[in-house]
């Protein structure tokens, strides 16, 4: 026999932690203030206790000695955010609806704010995977592996990254003060940006020396499968003889745009699989058609995820060749849910391997040539194609492979 409102108390626990869809099975009857059960179901009760006990005894505990009152609503997110942060996955979390409603306007290629991708970092620093071409941050002279430490004078850390981004978000044409800690110097550095909207262009194209054709990915969203098709149309009927496919600071998006993109380079094979908890693999392959010239592809430290899978299909099957320097290292799969009250999830169920079944998560993709590029070539933080190495590389073997 237990106190009416310390059952409620726990079954409301239970339901919050477990999601269970129904307690139906349990019943209580009340009587002058006391709650009567059946041995079955004390001892459901009693389980209930054991595995959620010491959290509602915590929450109670703070909730009636904390020197102010707290807010329930932020401690229950807490409460559900500690859940996740057990993982260990700095890629799986519990999300806020405003948290959620950021990410959700991340996917659509369009947004307000200094344009650059963030992931956490294992040293605990929000890491720059990538600035987005010709926004912002990249003019400002933020770089691919830079940490971010600071923002307006605040600090943040990796697991305050959700907060983060959206300080850095904000109105066109506002100021945002972003620290960062660089490899290779002593002091912090400081940049002062102003914010705009961030509309992502993500293929450009050009025609290079010796009829080589140039195609720039900045990242894969809803529409870059046609427009690469549409820019790789004009090049061939533009008469060109090799292929530079520049994945360079490409920090990943949608995987099956990245997917079919490597379809119409790659012959028959697969382009990759992916493998879950229970040992499930899918895979996804690429018909026998592909294109008829040699290509190469450039990448660095910048090149994740949708790159990535892209990249160990290509380098794999041997269909062309990958230039440059190791890649990001994310090989991992997100499943995003939205719940009823608005709130989100965001849990890694499966990871990549590559057609030969090679890890990509945390370990990256050599590419064939390795091609370092100097710091001091930069001029105002841009590489210009006159002295990009790893470009002129790129260059010298397909003139190799074709007839000038």
């Amino acid at each position: 026999m237990i106190s009416k409102k310390k059952a409620i108390l726990i079954v409301i626990v239970f339901m919050l932690i477990s999601s269970a869809a129904t307690l139906s099975f349990i019943s209580y009857y009340p009587l002058n203030g006391r709650v009567f059960i059946s041995a079955d179901e004390y001892k459901a009760y009693r389980n209930i206790l054991d595995e959620y006990g010491k959290l509602f005894e915590l929450r109670q505990y703070i909730e009636e000695n904390y020197y102010i009152p707290v807010n329930s609503k932020d401690l229950k997110t807490g409460m559900y955010k500690g859940l996740f942060d057990g993982i260990g996955d700095p890629y799986s979390s519990y999300l806020t609806k405003e948290e959620y409603d950021e990410l959700m306007i991340s996917t659509q290629g369009e947004y307000q704010g200094i344009g650059v991708t963030v992931a956490p970092g294992k040293d605990g620093f929000i890491l720059v995977i990538a600035p987005i071409d010709d926004t912002p941050a990249q003019r400002a002279g933020i770089k691919s592996g830079d940490r971010i430490v600071k923002i307006d004078g605040k600090e943040y850390t990796a697991d305050q990254m959700d907060e983060a981004v959206s300080k850095m978000r904000g109105k066109p044409g506002t100021k945002v003060i972003i620290t960062v800690l660089r490899q290779g110097e002593e002091e912090l550095l400081e940049f002062e940006i102003i914010r705009a909207n961030v509309k992502m262009k993500t293929i450009k194209s050009d025609i290079l020396e010796d009829h080589i054709g140039y195609i720039r990915i900045t990242s894969f969203e809803s529409k870059t499968y046609n427009e690469f098709k549409n820019n790789l149309r004009d090049l061939q009927l533009k008469g060109i003889k090799g292929l530079i496919i520049d994945l360079r600071d490409n920090p990943g998006g949608l995987v099956d745009e990245s997917l079919k993109i490597a379809d119409e380079l790659m012959g028959k094979g697969v382009i990759v699989y992916t493998e879950d908890r229970q040992g499930k693999r899918e895979y996804h392959e690429s018909d026998s058609s592909q294109i008829d010239i040699p290509f190469a592809i450039l990448v660095n430290g910048g090149s994740a995820s949708a790159s990535e899978i892209m990249t160990a299909g290509i380098k794999d099957s041997g269909s062309g060749t990958i230039i440059g320097t190791k890649t990001f290292g994310k090989g991992i799969i997100q499943r995003i849910l939205p719940l009823k009250n608005g709130d989100g999830i965001e849990l890694t169920i499966a990871q990549y391997f590559s057609p030969e079944g090679h890890i990509i998560h945390d370990v990256g993709i050599e590419p064939d040539i390795i091609v370092e590029i100097d710091e001091a070539l930069y001029e105002e933080g841009i590489l210009k194609q006159e002295n990009d190495p790893q470009l002129k590389k790129a260059l010298e073997v397909l003139k190799q492979s074709i007839d000038l």
